[in-house]
């Protein structure tokens, strides 16, 4: 086979990775019960393909191939464990046997069943914020540790650390692949929520490097999110992240000038929103505020404030303070207390907006934030207090750790005057 076939080949097995790999290891890890086992099964089955679909060529449907591949691997890893157990009592032979049959049985009966079981592991509260996303994009996103290397900026190794680390930890805590109890649910299912949303802010404000954005791991989470609003239709909260995500993700095209600077919302050519994106993610909210919402139906909401609006003039700034108001009492945290300041002032009170901003500034959550010297900026320009403004655009450009932020901060200080 020559290195073209070859080529294509390895390109087949990686977009049904992309595809079915998170079925797989959700239906291996079933049946064997440990999900660094079931990943590393998963993974032989594509070494397999690789190394057959050259020399037989590549499966009609290659998808089902590699899903009975990894039951096969399964089925042997299983009978190894079961062989090793009849040394130790050979009264439980049959009973193991009858076991494994069973599960092989029901593996493709549960797909729903066991990618929520996967969700839900890979965020299990005994792991780390970086372990669960690592492990999250790792085994649902397909993402290779090379790939999550590069939209975290961070070093293979360590990407491959918090993977590692990540199973060692579930599997030292005797973490079960199952789903939490329903005294459980509601926690982890926020837990799962956040990761996602992490994925996302991550891709949408990318906090360092040169790309101000990185649309990539925004469709990922996106992604995520719709897999995990077909499996829990009746969550409001997963509707409403879905909502939020697409509702904010269609302002991506615009983001950004022909010339790859960032462009802020108040400045973006309305023209080039994915409107698609904006009709799905409006959809999106009206499910879940049908079915009561959240913080992040509440936000969603806000960013369907700036959907609707044609132009920035247009924006109704009035409802989004308002909205800010309820996500404050709903969920308070500085951050959002920081994004009420700035839709305060938008609709009209830069006076309050301000001192909501300064009584922020002991927040120790936001010590080194850059968005906190940048809206206190923004703020007191509206003022008309100028050199004030232009300083904290410069304390902010020094504080953030992208390039492209850190040249837009240095630009709006230069705009409003030399320090003072």
């Amino acid at each position: 086979m020559s290195g073209e076939d070859l080529a294509h080949v390895r390109r087949v097995v990686d977009a049904v990775w992309r595809i079915d790999g998170a079925r797989i290891v959700a239906g291996v890890a079933r049946l064997v019960n440990d999900l660094g086992l079931a990943e590393e099964i998963a993974q032989d089955t594509l070494v397999i393909a690789l190394e057959r679909w050259p020399r037989d060529g590549v499966p009609d449907d290659p998808g089902p191939w590699l899903r009975a591949t990894a039951k096969h691997r399964a089925i042997d890893a299983i009978r190894r464990r079961a062989r090793y157990s009849e040394k130790l009592a050979v009264l439980g032979r049959d009973a193991e046997r009858d076991r494994t049959d069973e599960l092989v049985d029901e593996l493709d009966d549960h797909i729903g069943d066991d990618l929520l079981r996967l969700i839900f592991t890979a965020a299990h509260p005994v792991l780390s914020t970086d372990g669960k996303v690592a492990l999250t994009l790792r085994l649902l996103g397909g993402l290779s540790t090379p790939e999550i290397a590069r939209a975290f900026l961070i070093p293979e190794a360590t990407a491959a650390q918090r993977i590692v680390r990540a199973k060692r930890t579930l599997s030292a805590a005797g973490v079960e692949f199952a789903m939490p109890t329903p005294a459980e649910t509601a926690e982890r299912l926020g837990a799962v929520l956040g990761v996602v949303y992490l994925v996302f802010n991550e891709g949408y404000s990318a906090t360092s490097g040169t790309d101000w954005a990185r649309p990539a791991l925004c469709r990922e989470a996106m992604r995520l999110g719709r897999v995990l609003a077909g499996l829990l239709p009746e969550e409001a909260e997963v509707h409403g992240l879905v909502a939020l995500m697409e509702l904010q993700a269609s302002r991506l095209p615009a983001r950004t000038g022909a010339d790859g600077r960032p462009v802020l919302l108040g400045d973006q050519d309305r023209r080039r929103w994915d409107r698609l994106l904006i009709r799905r993610g409006l959809s999106a909210l009206d499910d879940a505020e049908s079915r009561g919402g959240g913080p992040y139906t509440l936000q969603a909401a806000i960013a369907a404030c700036h959907a609707r609006a044609m132009s920035a003039d247009d924006t109704d700034w009035g409802r989004i303070a308002a909205l800010y108001e309820v996500l404050v009492y709903v969920r308070p945290s500085p951050v959002v207390r920081l994004n009420q300041a700035v839709a305060v002032g938008k609709a009209g009170n830069p006076e309050r907006g301000l001192s909501i901003a300064d009584a922020l500034g002991a927040e120790r959550a936001l010590r080194d934030y850059p968005q906190l010297p940048a809206v206190r900026g923004e703020l007191l320009a509206e003022l008309g207090r100028r050199r004030e403004a232009a300083d904290e655009f410069r304390r902010a450009a020094g504080l953030t750790r992208n390039e492209s932020e850190r040249t837009l901060f240095e630009t709006r200080a230069a705009e409003l005057g030399p320090a003072g």
